[in-house]
């Protein structure tokens, strides 16, 4: 493969470090105390999912997420964070990689009906996959120095 400035690993860290940011950014921009004292995301997700054209969609959220609203806060909060410490740094990278897409791709689901989500979601998935499928660990990551992958 021929590339500019950068070889091909290269290109796929510099992919995986601008999805990291990303995620990083999305934890960062949230209002943490609306979303840890209120959990005001949860509400919100909720209204979405009880509106969803898909029934499967709001009964999952109601069966999954509604009933440990607190937890569920949590599980958010930590999970964009750690997988943004996980692509920008490179530790752990296939699995984050993994996480990233899935966590994505529910994230689709539930905002299936919002041009800007899709959008955003989509071009996140399709970031991951291409983390996932070029090895996007190979320089630049704490796995290539620790020797994992």
């Amino acid at each position: 493969m021929k590339t500019s400035l950068l070889n091909g690993p290269q290109w796929a860290a510099v992919l995986r470090i601008g999805l990291g940011l990303w995620w990083l950014e999305s934890f960062r921009h949230k209002n943490l105390t609306a979303w840890i004292k209120r959990q005001a995301g949860i509400n919100w997700a909720a209204d979405i999912a009880s509106k969803h054209r898909w029934k499967a969609v709001g009964r999952g959220f109601d069966a999954v997420v509604k009933p440990h609203p607190r937890a569920m806060t949590w599980v958010i909060l930590m999970s964009e964070l750690s997988l943004g410490l996980g692509l920008s740094l490179g530790l752990l990278t296939p699995v984050a990689a993994f996480a990233s897409l899935a966590l994505n791709l529910l994230y689709f689901v539930l905002m299936i009906h919002d041009w800007a989500e899709q959008g955003q979601n989509l071009m996140m998935v399709l970031a991951a996959a291409v983390i996932l499928g070029s090895h996007g660990w190979q320089v630049w990551s704490i796995d290539h120095v620790i020797g994992w992958f």
